[in-house]
């Protein structure tokens, strides 16, 4: 008896130099690749929202601007959702808690608004930071797609 497959996970996984003009390119290729999953625009839109602030955060925190990091991305597509993990092998964060408060910014000469984090929870449905000050941050979230739900209940 062979197995079914069809409801076999998909993932992708990208990797590219933390340059600001990257940013653009991942958020479109992880568009690309939920687009499968036929989400409204409202979810596109959110997602690529969470994928620029969370490639911004490792660019511009993780790696204080130093193209030759490394940003990696997975995403994982099962049945009616979506997970993300976007990480770094930069600084890390020394204050986790602190970080994740609205309004806070380490790099307030920067005009960075301290509304990644909260931005990043508010869009998804689970979402969970882990990081190591000197060996970088990893951010996991998770979006049930709404259009897919009645398929899978």
């Amino acid at each position: 008896m062979s197995e079914d497959k069809t409801h076999a996970p998909n993932f992708m996984t990208l990797q590219f130099a933390a340059k600001s003009e990257n940013e653009s390119f991942a958020r479109v290729t992880v568009a690309a690749f939920i687009s499968q999953l036929d989400p409204t625009m409202d979810e596109l839109s959110d997602m690529k929202t969470v994928v620029s602030e969370a490639v911004t955060n490792c660019i511009i925190h993780g790696y204080n601007c130093d193209p030759t990091g490394i940003v990696t991305i997975t995403a994982t597509i099962t049945e009616d959702s979506v997970t993300i993990t976007i990480e770094d092998r930069g600084e890390g964060i020394e204050d986790l808690e602190l970080a994740k408060q609205p309004l806070y910014t380490s790099k307030p000469e920067l005009e960075r608004s301290g509304m990644g984090f909260t931005i990043m929870q508010n869009f998804m449905d689970e979402f969970e930071v882990s990081s190591e000050p000197g060996a970088g941050t990893s951010i996991r979230m998770m979006k049930r797609i709404e259009s897919k739900k009645a398929l899978y209940n």
